[in-house]
Parts: structure tokens; sequence; C-alpha cells
């Protein structure tokens, strides 16, 4: 699957704010780790260890890489962390839906059903949405997500869909999708617009698939 891309929070906490907090806080690490790794430098150095030893520990406790650790671990892991998710206003959304899709015709008569897989991996800044049918799979470009305290999460997202070989009556295009999922993130309801190559829209119901 294609490296995930970063997505909008429409409502979230500021991604900026975010980074200076963790600058202050990695600071305030260093500083301690500096003042540490110095007492434990004078103290290698009574037992006749070289003075290279003391330059190397405090360049470990350093500001950048305190920081760049304090990030890696609010990105991999620590947003979703439901507490710490609600203060930053990020829904983890990752996971795998089953989806009942159906088109619509021009006439605003239903059209056929379909099945999919819906697909979504995300980190605290980085995002990609894969939709999986047995006529084409379809992949992200761009997405937002969007906070509606009183029905749930909205997750808008354009993307680039591809047929399975074989399907000769199918052709690349591009489309967006519209889906809100529930507060609890456990279903959603959305729908697609399809362009450029296939001129279509539909409705999507999905259900978190348990693991």
């Amino acid at each position: 699957m294609p490296v995930e891309h970063e997505y909008a929070l429409l409502g979230g906490f500021n991604r900026a704010k975010v980074g200076r907090y963790l600058a202050l806080v990695s600071a305030a690490v260093s500083a301690a780790g500096v003042l540490l790794s110095s007492g434990l430098g004078a103290w290698l150095e009574i037992r006749g260890l070289p003075r290279q030893w003391t330059v190397w520990i405090a360049s470990l406790t350093s500001a950048a890489l305190t920081w760049a650790w304090l990030y890696w671990v609010l990105d991999n892991f620590a947003w979703r962390f439901a507490p710490i998710g609600k203060i930053l206003g990020v829904p983890n959304l990752s996971g795998r839906w089953a989806v009942k899709g159906r088109t619509v015709n021009p006439d605003k008569t239903l059209g056929d059903p379909w099945k999919g897989t819906l697909i979504i991996i995300q980190r605290w800044d980085k995002l990609r949405v894969r939709l999986e049918t047995k006529q084409s799979t379809s992949t992200s470009v761009t997405a937002a997500i969007l906070c509606e305290s009183s029905v749930g999460w909205r997750l808008l997202y354009t993307y680039r869909n591809e047929p399975r070989v074989g399907q000769v009556d199918l052709h690349p295009h591009r489309g967006s999708a519209d889906i809100l999922f529930s507060l609890d993130r456990q279903s959603g309801d959305g729908e697609y617009f399809n362009g450029l190559g296939r001129f279509s829209f539909g409705t999507m119901q999905l259900t978190k698939e348990q693991r």
C-alpha cells in the first residue's frame, strides 16, 4: 500500500501549537538530562574513564533528540490514547470497515448494490484510505477530518480509482467521498462522487470490523 499522506484536522488542536509544546517539554527534559549526565560524567571521570564519555552521554540528551522521540511517540501511539485524542480533537478511525454501497442513477432512482472493504491507516499527522471491491481499488490522495460534536466525525477525501485486471468496462477515474462516522466510531454513512473517467455517484454504509 502507498505511504500515508498528510490530512487536515478541522476543529481540532492546532498542530503548530502541539509542536511548540513538545519543544518546551523537550527543552525541560533535555536540561534535566544534561544535569544528570554531568553528574554521571563526573562520577565516570573519578573512576578514570575517558572525558569523551561525558560528552557522548550529554549529546544523547539533546533537545533535538528529545523532541524527535516525543513526536514519534505522539505520532505513533499517544494520540490513540482516548484522553489525549480528546484533547487534541482527533478521532482514531483506523481499521477495516465493511462497506455496503449502492449507486444512484441520474434520475435519483437507486442503482446497483455493491460491497467492499474500506481500510484506514492513520497516524497523528498522516492518513491513507483504501477501498477494495471486486471490480476495483481506490486510494486516497487528500483528506480532512472534521469534528461535528453532536453527531460524530466527518471524513472528507479525494481518491484515485484503478479497475482490476479484466474489468474492461471500467476506466481509471478520480472521485471524492464524504463519510460521517458515529460518535462511538463503530459505523458510518457516506456518499461518493466520481468524475474524470467515470461519472457516477452513490451511497455507502460502513460497519467497523472487529478483530
